[in-house]
C-alpha cells in the first residue's frame, strides 16, 4: 500500500511539473499581436507532432487557429502560413525584411555558405555560379551528354531482376551528381561519398542534438567526412591545374573572371547543396513517376508512345539532344503531376529581420515563417479531381506558370536547378520505359511526410520491353 502511495504521489508530481512546464512555455509566447497557436513543450515545442502526423497536423492546427497560425518547430518558434496569397508575397519579397530560414540542423549540415542561407550579394554571385554550371546554356552544351551516357551505362542490366527502385534511383542520381560535380566514377570513392551523402540527408530534417545515434549526430558525422573529401580533392585540383570542365574546376577556375570568386569553404558549401538538392528531389520524383505510370497503364502508354516517336530514325548509339528534350511535353508533364501528387516539397522557411506585420497579426524579429504549399497541391478549384493522378492537367501551359504553383520557390529564390532536375528524370524515363516493362511486387508501404520515401524500399519486377 505505501508502494502504492509513492507511485501515485510520484506520478502526480510529475503530471503537475509537466503541465506547470507546458503552461510556462504557453505564457512566454503570448505576446501582444502574436498569431493564435500552441507552442509545446520548452526546447522541443511541437517538433514530435509535427514529424510524426505531419498534414493532419497542420490541417488540425488550420482547423482550429485559420491559415496563419504559431507553433514551435525544429528548434524555433515558427508563423506557418497556409494562405496562398500571403505565401507567395512572402516569397518574392525577400528585400522586405524575409530572409531564408532554415532549421538549424539544416544550417549546419548544409554549411554556413549554402545557397538557401545566404542572401545579398553573396547570394547573387553564389546563384551566378550555380546558374552557370547547371543552367539551361551548360544543360544544352555538355550536362545532357554526360547524364545520357550514365544512364545508359547506370541502367544496362536490370532485366530479369527484382530491385528496390527506391535505393537504385537514389544511387543513380548521387552517383551522377558526383561524376558531374568532380568526375568521381563509380569505385570505393563514389561509395563512400554516396553512404555519407545519405546519412546527412537524414540529418537535416531533425532535432539539432549532437548525441550519439541521432540523425543528426550521424549527419554531423557526415559533413565532416564530404567536406575531408572535397578539401582534399580541390588541393589536387589546384596543385595540378587542367583543363577538365566538370563543375568543381570551373568553381576553382573562377571561368567567370569579372565576377566575385568563391573561396574553398563557399565553394564546398556550393557543391554540398547541389548534391543535396538534386538527390532529395530527382531521386524521390524518378521512383515516384515510376510507381504513378505503373498504376495508370493510359499514361504508361502515352508516355512511351512519345518516348519511341523521339527514338525514331535514331540508332541505339545517338546519343539524346537538348531538342529532344524539348520534344517532350507529355513527359514533362508527367513529371509535374508527380511533384504535385507525391508532393515532394512541402514547403519554404523564411526569417523575420524585424518584427513584421502580417493579416493583422505581429510576427516578432528572428522568427521562423514556414511558407507551406502542399495543400495548395490539393486546391479543387486549381486542380478539380486532386486526388487523381492525371498528367493531362498540366498540357495547359498556364497551370506550370500559375502564380500559386511554387513547387520550385519563387523570387530570387527560384530553384536554379530546376530545369537540371527535370531533365535528369525526363531522360532517366525516357530510357527506363523503352528498354523495360516491369511490376510492382510486395506493396511496399508508402510515407509521405516529412518526407516522401518507402521505409522498405519499393521493390519492382523488370524486363525487356
Amino acid at each position: 500500500m505505501v508502494v502504492l502511495e509513492v507511485v501515485l504521489g510520484l506520478a502526480f508530481g510529475l503530471l503537475i511539473i509537466f503541465g506547470g512546464l507546458l503552461r510556462w512555455n504557453e505564457v512566454r509566447y503570448r505576446k501582444k499581436g502574436l498569431p493564435p497557436g500552441t507552442m509545446g513543450w520548452p526546447v522541443f515545442g511541437e517538433t514530435t507532432e509535427f514529424l510524426k502526423q505531419g498534414p493532419n497536423f497542420m490541417k488540425n492546427q488550420r482547423a482550429r487557429y485559420g491559415n496563419l497560425f504559431k507553433t514551435h518547430i525544429l528548434g524555433s518558434p515558427t508563423v506557418v502560413c497556409m494562405d496562398p496569397e500571403l505565401n507567395r508575397y512572402i516569397l518574392m519579397n525577400e528585400g522586405k525584411g524575409l530572409v531564408p530560414g532554415y532549421p538549424q540542423s539544416m544550417q549546419d549540415l548544409m554549411g554556413k555558405w549554402n545557397i538557401s542561407a545566404v542572401h545579398g550579394s553573396l547570394h547573387k554571385s553564389m546563384r551566378r555560379a550555380m546558374l552557370r554550371l547547371i543552367g539551361p546554356n551548360m544543360i544544352k552544351d555538355q550536362l545532357i551528354s554526360e547524364i545520357d551516357e550514365f544512364l545508359r551505362s547506370y541502367l544496362s542490366n536490370w532485366s530479369g531482376k527484382v530491385i528496390d527502385i527506391q535505393e537504385k534511383t537514389k544511387e543513380l542520381w548521387c552517383l551522377s551528381a558526383l561524376q558531374q560535380i568532380a568526375g568521381i566514377e563509380t569505385g570505393p570513392l563514389a561509395n563512400e561519398l554516396k553512404s555519407e551523402i545519405m546519412n546527412l540527408v537524414l540529418g537535416t530534417l531533425s532535432l539539432p542534438i549532437n548525441f550519439p545515434g541521432t540523425n543528426y549526430h550521424r549527419g554531423i558525422q557526415a559533413r565532416r567526412k564530404i567536406v575531408s573529401i572535397l578539401e582534399k580533392l580541390i588541393k589536387e585540383r589546384v596543385a595540378s591545374p587542367c583543363s577538365l570542365n566538370y563543375m568543381l574546376d570551373s568553381l576553382l577556375r573562377n571561368d567567370d573572371d569579372a565576377k566575385q570568386k568563391l573561396n574553398d569553404e563557399q565553394i564546398i558549401d556550393l557543391v554540398i547543396t547541389v548534391v543535396y538538392s538534386g538527390f532529395e528531389t530527382v531521386s524521390t520524383t524518378s521512383m515516384m513517376a515510376v510507381k504513378y505510370l505503373s498504376e495508370h497503364p493510359r499514361a504508361l502508354e502515352e508516355l512511351r508512345n512519345e518516348q519511341f516517336d523521339i527514338r525514331e530514325g535514331k540508332s541505339p548509339k545517338d546519343m539524346l539532344k537538348w531538342n529532344d528534350y524539348k520534344s517532350m511535353i507529355f513527359t514533362r508533364a508527367v513529371i509535374f503531376e508527380t511533384l504535385r501528387l507525391a508532393t515532394v516539397v512541402n514547403g519554404v522557411l523564411r526569417r523575420t529581420t524585424q518584427d513584421m506585420e502580417m493579416k493583422g497579426c505581429i510576427i516578432p524579429k528572428g522568427w521562423r515563417i514556414y511558407v507551406y504549399t502542399r495543400e495548395i497541391n490539393y486546391d479543387s478549384f486549381m486542380y478539380p479531381e486532386p486526388l487523381a493522378f492525371n498528367p493531362w492537367r498540366w498540357l495547359d501551359k498556364n497551370l506550370e506558370s500559375h502564380q500559386y504553383f511554387l513547387a520550385f520557390g519563387g523570387g530570387g529564390r527560384l530553384c536554379p536547378g530546376k530545369e537540371l532536375g527535370i531533365v535528369e528524370i525526363a531522360m532517366f524515363l525516357h530510357h527506363f520505359v523503352t528498354k523495360y516493362r516491369w511490376e510492382e511486387v510486395g506493396g511496399d508501404r508508402l510515407l509521405k511526410f516529412p518526407r516522401v520515401e518507402a521505409p522498405n524500399g519499393l521493390h519492382i519486377r523488370i524486363w525487356d520491353y
